[in-house]
């Protein structure tokens, strides 16, 4: 068999709840146009809740043989993931010594450009054309004035997924990202389609602190392949007794 090109495990987590989230379904109930948040979307950290879940999550690790819990942990760069990533370290006992523990811009939010703090009612009321071509292209290719698309997101994630062959390869791999993150490395580790991925898509927002897991297996295909193990995984945070969330992130735009 050849060598082993892919972590044995890999993680993929939402980041806890943030006050962006708790802002967003203020003004969506409210009706208004525009999300109340003061700071920028990067700096925006984790709610009191948030934090709760992050800890939960870590306590689930915690519970892990140390031989099956992370030894590398990538995060998107916004506060909001790397306090998620921080909390779940520590409250797991991880070694900060043992475990390597890298900020990648490349996992950040997906970006909305000019539609950055609108609520639905706000694209709509002010952007009334961008709302019609998005609808006719589809959120999958549809890229917002100074945003990205769906296909942009995946791009820079392929640039991940290379990184991690070259680096990572036999290790146990948690990813900290956000909710487009965990479902565009589900586009591209199960090889989906855009209709494939849009309709997970539909079906519900990935819940805060949700695990999405993969683990190798050597005895499929030809030199072994990564399977899914896990789908938006809560039980960590329903076992503690902390409440589950899933709202959208300040961003994003409605579904279609």
């Amino acid at each position: 068999m050849a060598e082993q090109k892919w972590p044995q495990q890999i993680w993929i987590v939402r980041h806890g709840q943030s006050a962006g989230n708790v802002a967003r379904d203020a003004a969506e109930a409210a009706g208004v146009a525009l999300i109340d948040i003061a700071t920028r979307d990067v700096d925006t950290p984790l709610s009191a809740l948030g934090r709760r879940q992050a800890e939960a999550l870590g306590h689930w690790f915690r519970d892990m043989p140390p031989s099956e819990r992370p030894n590398v942990i990538l995060c998107s760069s916004y506060v909001r993931a790397r306090m998620t990533a921080q909390i779940v370290l520590e409250t797991a006992g991880l070694d900060r010594d043992e475990v390597s523990v890298i900020a990648d811009e490349r996992l950040r939010e997906k970006e909305f450009g000019i539609l950055d703090r609108l609520t639905r009612h706000g694209i709509r009321q002010k952007y009334p054309e961008l709302s019609e071509q998005r609808t006719h292209v589809g959120k999958f290719y549809f890229r917002p004035p100074g945003g990205e698309s769906w296909c942009d997101v995946i791009l820079r994630l392929r640039s991940v997924l290379d990184t991690i062959v070259r680096e990572y390869r036999g290790e146990r791999v948690l990813i900290v990202g956000h909710q487009v993150i965990v479902n565009c490395f589900r586009y591209l580790l199960e090889r989906m389609d855009e209709q494939q991925i849009l309709e997970i898509d539909r079906s519900g927002d990935v819940p805060n602190c949700s695990v999405t897991s993969y683990r190798f297996d050597p005895a499929r295909g030809r030199n072994g392949k990564l399977v899914l193990d896990l789908v938006n995984f809560v039980a960590p945070l329903r076992d503690s007794g902390t409440p589950v969330t899933d709202e959208p992130d300040v961003q994003a735009a409605p579904k279609s």
